[in-house]
């Protein structure tokens, strides 16, 4: 099969993959039986929707997609055993990881307990002095104080810190990877235990968090007592849902759509004060809760104070907010920093290793471990491949990774520790992190590539890019931009729709910011702007400033640009090939 439009190579040496025919043939019947506009069926077909169900994918409803929350094991037990604490007044603590998940979780239960009158101590470990999860110490010292601990987004490996907690009940609320034993306490929920069916495995932390709060709303209501209102809740599970690069498919994707809706009503503090600090002057998106929103929250954990992110998102107090919001915003500044030369660095390291395996990693001394999880995913986008990057500080080493779709690189970490190849570590599909010794570095990242390999990891060359079909300057409207955004929210496992756009002239370029370009491109029938991120990086700078009038293939996704209250339409240029 040729490449689409015929390019093989393009000018980022990339094949162009576009639509197969059973895909065209789906899209064409999307087109004449549900009435579809030709992009948006073409959308619909790489997502495997049928004409009879297409009505229902663009408009669903999260009651249609709501499982009954007791499907998941232990459920029974940890819903009763939150509202015994509630209406006994006892002391509750939340033990929640550092991450945009875990600060969302802890949020929603603090916001949940609060609506009902009570109160959380909240707890978050420093991500260097203590670690991921649970530890002995801290949870032997919250169970002097607390009768129940509630672990969110961690705690499923944890047995010996949950063991530590004499004297209080621990609760486990997660989705990382389940061991062949679950630690000995009240209930762990997790639907990737080992004896869970799987068909909820693509929940992050939070979406299990609020499955809890459903079921304990129901007893509530059962009870003739009044309940919080869950719906409110929603913008925290988007937000975690997104962050944690959860697939946005089936309950996620529900998720997703009704949190910003809430979102954008603006009503949680923490919310719209990290919003005003990044700019943000319109309602959010899937991509502002990824890429501008989710890098702020996670930016104490990583950086800074670990709790700065639970506490905004959970704070009523505006004044409270906007001063957390800036030092979140702040402390991201400095992460962006530390980060840009830990990927250099990395970058250079494992290009020198090769990149045409199914693994891409690297590894050094003084490499912030907070920053080395954001690399690896560099890694991984710039090579198509799982990618690990390794801070060491003296004989150990804390990791983070990510993988593509199709390859579970959590599972794979897992099984390193079974054997003995790494000291701990796990995580889950998308994502892992692990702790080594130096002289386990070499062995264990040589058995990751084979336990990769066999996954698939490394088949599919970074040289493909896939299009979902062609389009061309006069179709490209608001309108249809905002038709297109029915079939969203796009995220991971449900990428933004990418387009080519055939034999298109640059009509005017011009240099922006730190390597961007902003361009002019026409044909006959009308122009459009487009913006390429990164030229430089991406090798499309010299094309594109030095075309000398050639035609070009361009390809990227189409969004609305808002601008001093103005809408219009702008190309996201990624690709582009030449046209003759």
């Amino acid at each position: 099969m040729t490449g689409f439009l015929g390019i093989e190579t393009s000018l980022t040496g990339r094949r162009w993959v576009g639509p197969d025919a059973e895909t065209a043939r789906m899209a064409a019947a999307l087109e004449q039986r549900a009435g579809l506009e030709p992009a948006l069926a073409h959308v619909l077909a790489r997502r495997g929707v049928t004409p009879e169900a297409a009505a229902s994918f663009l408009a669903p409803a999260l009651r249609d997609l709501m499982p009954d929350p007791r499907s998941l094991r232990d459920m029974d037990a940890a819903a009763a055993r939150l509202i015994a604490a509630v209406e006994k007044g006892q002391r509750i603590a939340i033990f929640a990881d550092y991450d945009v998940d875990g600060g969302a979780s802890a949020a929603l239960l603090i916001d949940w307990l609060r609506s009902l009158g009570r109160q959380a101590t909240l707890y978050i470990p420093d991500r260097i002095d203590e670690g991921y999860g649970p530890n002995e110490p801290a949870m032997a010292e919250l169970a002097k104080a607390h009768d129940l601990i509630i672990c969110v987004d961690c705690g499923t490996l944890s047995h010996g810190p949950i063991a530590a907690a004499k004297g209080a009940d621990v609760v486990v609320l997660d989705h990382h990877l389940a061991g062949a034993t679950l630690p000995d306490c009240v209930a762990v929920v997790n639907p990737n235990r080992q004896d869970e069916d799987g068909s909820l495995a693509h929940l992050c932390a939070a979406g299990v968090v609020f499955l809890l709060l459903v079921e304990a709303n129901r007893r509530l209501r059962e009870a003739g007592q009044k309940t919080p209102d869950l719906i409110a809740l929603l913008d925290l599970v988007a937000l975690a849902t997104v962050a944690d690069v959860a697939p946005l498919t089936g309950l996620n994707r529900a998720f997703v759509r009704q949190g910003l809706k809430v979102m954008a009503r603006r009503a949680r503090p923490g919310l719209v004060a990290l919003g005003d600090v990044a700019r943000l002057d319109r309602p959010p998106t899937s991509y502002h809760l990824g890429f501008v929103l989710g890098p702020r929250v996670n930016a104490g954990g990583r950086i800074g104070a670990a709790d700065l992110g639970a506490r905004c998102l959970s704070t009523l107090d505006p004044a409270e907010a906007a001063s957390l919001a800036k030092r979140l915003d702040d402390l991201n500044t400095d992460r962006r920093e530390i980060e840009g030369r830990v990927r250099e660095a990395a970058l250079d390291q494992a290009g020198a290793r090769g990149l045409e395996g199914a693994l891409v990693w690297a590894a050094d001394d003084g490499w912030h471990p907070g920053v080395v999880g954001i690399v690896a995913a560099r890694l991984k986008e710039a090579t198509n491949r799982p990618a690990v990057v390794i801070g060491f500080e003296g004989d150990q080493g804390k990791g983070s990774g990510r993988s593509v779709t199709g390859v579970d690189l959590g599972a794979a970490i897992q099984r390193l520790a079974a054997e003995g190849l790494i000291e701990k570590g796990g995580g889950h599909k998308m994502a892992a992190g692990l702790s080594l010794t130096r002289a386990q570095l070499d062995p264990a990242m040589a058995r990751l590539e084979a336990l990769l390999a066999k996954q698939g990891a490394g088949a599919r060359g970074p040289g493909d890019l896939r299009i979902d079909g062609v389009m061309m300057p006069n179709a490209c409207t608001v309108a249809l931009i905002e038709r297109l955004e029915e079939a969203g929210p796009f995220g991971a496992a449900a990428p933004a729709p990418r387009f080519a756009l055939p034999g298109l002239r640059i009509r005017h370029s011009r240099p922006v910011g730190e390597g961007h370009l902003k361009l002019t491109l026409g044909d006959g029938t009308g122009t459009i702007d487009a913006i390429c991120f990164d030229a430089a990086g991406k090798g499309l700078d010299a094309a594109l400033q030095g075309h000398g009038g050639r035609a070009l293939h361009v390809a990227g996704r189409v969004e609305v640009n808002h601008w001093n209250g103005r809408q219009s339409v702008q190309l996201r240029l990624e690709d582009a090939a030449w046209a003759e």
